[in-house]
Parts: C-alpha cells; structure tokens; sequence
C-alpha cells in the first residue's frame, strides 16, 4: 500500500464524518487514545454549562433540577450498550483501582462461601501493575494467595484451589486480546468466578459480558470512552452475584436510602449499591460526553464498524514498520482475532528514545518499560493515511538516528 491508498481508503470511510466529534490539534498524528482519548468537542461547552448554571445558578438545587445524583446509572446505562450489559447493571463510580477492589472482594466472598477450599486469585504476569498491587493486597488480608502465570500457563493454574480468575480484555503491555467467552467458560467449568478489566477494550472493541457469561467487570473512562484525564471509572456484576455481597467501601451513596441518613447500612438494590461517595459531577458530564461520541457510531455500523477499521488501521501500520523498520520487532499479535486496537514494538535499548524523537516530530505514542513502543488506533478519529504516515515517521527516525539526541534520552515523570 501507498500513501495514495491510504487516502482512498479514507475518502471512502464511512466512520470519517466522526473525526468532526473531536478536537484533533492540527498537523498532530495521535496514536495515545489508550492512554487518554482526544477532546471531545462537545465536552468544553458541556462542562462549562454544568460549572456555569447548573452549579453557579442553581447551586444545591442542581442535585434534583439536573439530575446530578442520577449521572452515575445514566452514563452507566451509556456504557453498558457498548460492553455486551443490560440496563442498570453498570455504574459510573470512582477509579478502576477503587472498583477493581470492590468486585474482587466480592468475588473472593462469593467463591469462598461456596468452596471454602479455594485460596488463590490466578492473573496473567503481564496483567496491568496496579489490578495486581490491589490482588496482592486483598490476598494478603484474606490469607490467600495471588499466582501469576504466563498466559499459556492460564489453564493449569485454574485448579481446585482457584476462587478468582482475574484478566484485562486487551493486555495493555501487548495488545494480545482473550477470547472472553471461551476463558470465561473454562474458568467456570474450574469452578472459578472471572473478573474482566475493559480498560483497553471498552469503546476499542465488540464486548458481550452478558453473552460471555462474565462475573464482574471494570473499566475506566479516560481511554477510548474519551472522558478525559482522571475521568471516573464504571463497575459492572451480574445480575447473578449482583446481590449477595455488601461490597466492601459500604459508603453512603451505596446506601438503599442515603438521606434517610441512617446510622447502620442497609445496601441499595442491584449495582447502585456498587457506588461509595458523593458523584464527581464535573467528571461524570465530560465522560458523557465522551461516551456519546462512540454511540454517534451506531447509526454507521457501531462497534462492529469501529473494530474492523481499527483492524485496518493497526495492520496498515504494522506491516508498513515489519516493511521499513527491520530494528523494531512486533511485539503485539498478528492475527486479527488475537489483537486489541493497538500496535506494541520492541526494542531492548532505544525504545523511550525513538518515542521521544516520535514526539517531536507530532506522532504521539507511549513508552511502556522495559522495552515497548505502545500506539493505541482509535478509529473514531484516526484516519488511514495516519497510520501511513505514522510508519513514515517512525522510518525516519530510525534511519537518520534522531533518537540519539540526548534531550530524547531523557526520562520524563510520565512515559
């Protein structure tokens, strides 16, 4: 392929009017929507209605005339039409790490309370550091144990001692992708409940929790959601588990009456009891507006129309790098099937410095230690001739050795 494919493939792309729903800087190729998903340009007018009049207007009033306590279980029901989960099964509550522990609690009691015998909580090795500090730290107070494994070592690890699998979707380090419902059916068949992390998956590619047959699941809202920095993450249990634990952070919000202002807790019904502190509602608003724009997909082909151009778009740029950069070896998979909507090189030594060099040039990736090159393809907004040019630059920078200039050597807080 050319650049003039490319561009042909982009004049004929019937997602390319969605590319006008967001503020792409000019002359920038962005390929970090897995980090943080470019402005909506909805989000700034939105925001500043809440903070201007329903804030500075109507103050307290806002929490009943706007809806405010209701933004929890409406983004969530938003949310939910894209992972595959039924109305007021999914909310909208505090951080991925503070949901993560929410869920694994509860499928520790459940598990537990049906198999005393099993102990452990199995994870990938390369599972995202922080689902693992959290398993790590419940284990420990459970007396149980957390066993990493590689992810060919999945299965064996799924013995009878096995309460918890618990899986991201996408690995975020490599972009391999589970097949949901095969893992999840042979965890079952073990005798384990599944927790699944939509981190890298939620608005990136088609989820079916309820088709699956999932346990639990979280995700965060900053990523392809396009909720913006530190936006607030979502909780999803089936209907099935749904009641039969009070989750551990029992706060007011999670209450079955909260201004009934009662001094013992009593949990609110379904997955509103999943929810702990008052609603971040500046947060909620723009992650609405973030959300909206995958569902303006729908009326073109929705997530099955999302997933095969960012198919196209990350194979376009892994066959043109595997082409014109024989330095770099691909470290995410091959095959369709098996890859999220991302595209993760490898380099032993220069890897933080050619992403750098990348930067400079207005082709936006990430660094993910030791060695991994990370582009995350949010066909929202990402064009075909993106992903050329993207393998372009990366060319260059390899062939002309500008990683070598030391302010590219350089490691900055964030990578």
């Amino acid at each position: 392929m050319n650049r003039q494919d490319a561009l042909a493939l982009d004049a004929a792309d019937p997602l390319a009017p969605l590319r006008e729903l967001f503020h792409v800087p000019a002359g920038l190729i962005y390929l970090d929507g897995n980090s943080l998903g470019v402005l909506p340009r909805a989000t700034a007018a939105r925001v500043q209605q809440v903070v201007a009049q329903e804030w500075g207007e109507g103050l307290i009033r806002s929490w009943n005339s706007a809806g405010w306590m209701d933004l929890p279980a409406r983004v969530g029901d938003k949310i939910a039409r894209l992972v595959g989960a039924g109305a007021g099964t999914l909310v909208v509550a505090d951080s991925t790490s503070v949901n993560l522990f929410k869920v694994l609690s509860a499928a520790m009691a459940i598990a537990r309370e049906d198999q005393p015998a099993r102990r452990t909580i199995v994870s990938e090795r390369s599972n995202f550091p922080t689902d693992l500090y959290i398993a790590e730290s419940l284990a420990a107070q459970h007396g149980c144990e957390l066993v990493l494994v590689e992810p060919e070592g999945l299965a064996a690890a799924l013995d009878a001692r096995c309460a918890v699998l618990m899986l991201t979707h996408v690995n975020y380090r490599s972009g391999r992708m589970h097949d949901m419902a095969a893992v999840t059916a042979a965890a079952h068949a073990a005798g384990a409940l599944v927790i699944w992390d939509l981190a890298h998956s939620a608005g990136a590619v088609p989820v079916d929790l309820t088709a699956a047959g999932a346990d639990f699941a979280v995700g965060c809202g900053y990523k392809y959601l396009n909720g913006g920095p530190g936006a607030p993450a979502f909780v999803w249990a089936h209907p099935r588990h749904v009641g039969r634990f009070w989750q551990p952070l029992a706060g007011w919000i999670g209450h079955a009456a909260p201004f009934e202002f009662m001094s013992g807790y009593r949990p609110a019904p379904g997955i509103a009891r999943y929810q702990c502190g008052t609603p971040a509602v500046l947060s909620l608003a723009a992650l609405e507006c973030g959300v909206d724009t995958v569902l303006a997909a729908d009326s073109l082909g929705g997530m099955a129309a999302l997933r095969a151009k960012s198919l196209a778009l990350t194979r376009l740029f892994a066959e043109r790098v595997q082409a014109t950069c024989p330095g770099l070896a691909l470290a995410s998979p091959a095959a369709d099937a098996e890859r999220g909507s991302q595209v993760c090189l490898s380099h032993p030594d220069i890897g933080y410095a050619v992403v750098q060099a990348l930067i400079a040039r207005g082709v936006i990736g990430d660094f993910r230690a030791p060695d991994v090159l990370r582009f995350g393809f949010t066909p929202l907004y990402l064009r075909h001739v993106d992903a050329y040019d993207a393998a372009e630059h990366l060319r260059q920078v390899l062939e002309r050795e500008e990683w070598r200039r030391p302010e590219f050597n350089q490691r900055l807080t964030v990578t």
